[in-house]
């Protein structure tokens, strides 16, 4: 990675771009942000020496912006909303004639697509976890509360089910409760994924997330934030599974404090 040019960031929205704004600046990186229009929404005025402000559908306008910047390196941080795919955002003829070469609408195939294009004016993209490997969990249970022998059978046959759903690039997470699946993610999200899941199963289900087989760290990996534990306390989970190494915890300390509170279980797997 050159330690001379500025590292250029394509933001969507939630607190992943302010966490990636905040690591680059302590490592003593320069940043330009594209503020995806339609989607950020966090203030990362502080940490940026540029932020151009610019629709999701305006590819060219994005890749321009960044090698006016000189960027050469760039990242991809925050939630992009998938039905921005279906809905009335009109995209640039670069856009366009991406939709129209890559075999279908899969966030991989978009995003793939995506970097594929800023390679061709020499923007190469990073993993969106440079700088942030600590945030990534080692294997093990990281709250105070451990699974019992009946939630780790479910975590077992979770794990099954969400690297069977994460290899048809349809969702990252499955709820699961008495080792049934009672609901997997679809366009919709994590979070409405647990609220749905918990609809069906009630108090105490358990929310199992897997990245894809090969997965790309340049784009779509697994993150869970504030937000998911939130959601989970509200609808009354018990337990979170994530996949070790491939997971990132956005405000790490914060999510395993507040899990401890409320009695709510933590485990990173690895298979």
């Amino acid at each position: 990675m050159s330690s001379s040019s500025p590292i250029g960031l394509i933001a969507g929205k939630g607190k992943f771009p302010l966490i990636f704004a905040q690591e680059t600046a302590r490592h003593n990186r320069e940043l330009v942000v594209i503020a995806l229009k339609e989607e950020m929404d966090e203030d990362l005025s502080p940490y940026a020496k540029a932020i151009h402000t610019i629709s999701v559908g305006k590819l060219d306008s994005i890749i321009q912006a960044l090698k006016k910047e000189n960027v050469t390196e760039a990242a991809m941080a925050g939630k992009v909303e998938h039905t921005h795919i279906f809905s009335d955002i009109i995209p640039d003829l670069r856009a366009a004639s991406l939709l129209f070469k890559i075999k279908d609408r899969r966030a991989d195939s978009i995003l793939g697509g995506v970097a594929n294009e800023l390679l061709k004016d020499g923007i190469h993209l990073l993993p969106s976890t440079t700088f942030l490997s600590h945030l990534l969990p080692e294997p093990g249970i990281l709250t105070k509360s451990k699974p019992n022998d009946a939630e780790q059978r479910s975590i077992e046959f979770g794990i099954k089910m969400a690297k069977g759903l994460a290899a048809l690039d349809l969702g990252q997470t499955v709820v699961v409760r008495k080792r049934a699946a009672v609901a997997v993610e679809a366009l919709e999200g994590t979070d409405e994924c647990i609220r749905r899941g918990a609809k069906i199963g009630g108090e105490g289900v358990i929310i199992v997330k897997s990245s894809k087989p090969n997965q790309d760290m340049r784009f779509d990996v697994p993150v869970v934030g504030m937000g998911t534990i939130n959601v989970m306390i509200e609808c009354k989970a018990r337990l979170l599974a994530v996949e070790a190494h491939k997971t990132l915890m956005l405000e790490k300390d914060a999510i395993l404090e507040k899990a401890n509170k409320n009695n709510i279980c933590i485990v990173a797997w690895e298979q």
